[in-house]
């Protein structure tokens, strides 16, 4: 009686499956109203289903709309727009059987993918003063910043932070101490004397140039 039950069962199933397995159409067909009617190639749409004596009818997609897979749809997809002010520009122009491919524009990096198009990207990060470009940015990574060391600089827009300018080292005093954003100035002592020493000689023979003129001027009044 056991065995009776087990020879039933294993029948219901392998019919079950001989059932399922008949009706399941291929790969590249698809179930219409209990027909396998073949699907349409990339580019196309479905124009008419199939029936029992008529193949699938299919039209190829307007302009700008595509289908990238065989397909069963009755209307192709609408190209993507590649935004700029979504940081994106044409990669790939769109086709029948393919969408459009964007990647981000020069100085921008993707932040939102969808398989080989990107759909979001954001402008690299800027290094503040203080700071140098450790890894410059990509249309995949973002910019990253790396804090000057001491006695060093760097504006924000160095690969690598600058030692500070050594002053005694050029025969100069230091009139600017450095900082980690910028570098240090450096001057020579003796200018200032100098200069006030130079000045004060012009004006010394101004005023010596015009009193001998002031005195030859008053004599040739007093002759007159």
């Amino acid at each position: 009686m056991f065995t009776l039950k087990i020879i039933v069962l294993f029948t219901v199933i392998v019919s079950l499956h001989y059932d399922f397995c008949w009706c399941r159409c291929a790969d590249a067909e698809y179930e219409m109203n209990g027909q396998c009617c073949p699907m349409c190639a990339p580019g196309a749409r479905v124009y008419r289903h199939c029936t029992e004596n008529i193949s699938t009818t299919c039209a190829a997609c307007p302009e700008f709309t595509y289908t990238d897979e065989p397909n069963s749809y009755t209307k192709c997809f609408t190209c993507t727009v590649c935004d700029s002010s979504r940081g994106l520009r044409v990669n790939e122009a769109c086709r029948w059987w393919s969408d459009t491919v964007c990647e981000p524009l020069e100085q921008f990096y993707c932040t939102e993918r969808i398989k080989d198009s990107c759909r979001n990207a954001v402008k690299h990060s800027e290094c503040s003063p203080g700071q140098y470009i450790k890894q410059a940015g990509t249309p995949s990574t973002d910019t990253v910043c790396a804090d000057c060391e001491a006695d060093t600089y760097s504006n924000g827009s160095f690969s690598s932070c600058l030692p500070h300018t050594q002053c005694e080292a050029l025969g100069l005093t230091e009139t600017s101490p450095g900082t980690r954003s910028s570098d240090r100035e450096c001057g020579n002592t003796t200018t200032a004397p100098i200069a006030i020493i130079v000045i004060a000689t012009l004006i010394i023979i101004i005023i010596a140039v015009v009193s001998v003129f002031i005195v030859i001027h008053k004599k040739r009044r007093s002759n007159h």
